[in-house]
């Protein structure tokens, strides 16, 4: 049984000239956001076993918000390249590499590939995510993150900001 959190970042900061994209860090609202689903979570009781995000700063923040509201520890995550300016092959291979002991995963990711990724997995979600949006996968019958996919999989989370406002 294995069961996948996609959530895309919050929104990030436009306002930093010369500033390359990797570095660009949330905005006031893209915080409030991060801190209000990451509470939205717990009260669901969801806590990962793993966090795995992109190396883009608003990424990282994102999920360092998750952690803190999860009491989940900053050294658990894990920060992966082949999340920033990616494809669906490649989140599909960070997910299969996960080591099986990890039962519950968060993964921070980017537009408009988490969107895609999300929808590939499950034909209950045809959505497009916005910042901070959350969708939860869960696979009953996979016990083996090499084998979690859209077969099987059932849509069990699918949240964000605006909902709630």
């Amino acid at each position: 049984m294995k069961t996948l959190y996609l959530i895309r970042h919050a929104k990030s900061d436009w306002n930093h000239d010369g500033l390359s994209d990797i570095d660009r860090p949330l905005n006031a609202r893209g915080y409030r956001d991060a801190d209000s689903m990451s509470k939205l979570v717990k009260e669901k009781k969801i806590i990962p076993d793993l966090i795995i995000t992109s190396p883009a700063i608003r990424a990282i923040s994102t999920a360092l918000i998750f952690c803190r509201n999860l009491n989940v520890q900053y050294a658990d995550i894990i920060i992966n390249p082949d999340l920033y300016e990616s494809t669906v092959k490649q989140y599909q291979q960070v997910v299969a590499k996960t080591d099986n002991r990890f039962k519950s995963v968060m993964l921070f990711g980017h537009n408009p590939v988490i969107t895609n990724f999300a929808n590939s997995l499950t034909t209950s979600f045809t959505d497009s995510m916005s910042t901070c949006a959350i969708v939860g996968i869960h696979s009953a019958d996979r016990n083996d993150w090499k084998e979690f996919n859209g077969i099987a999989s059932e849509l069990i989370l699918y949240d964000f900001p605006k909902k709630h406002s």
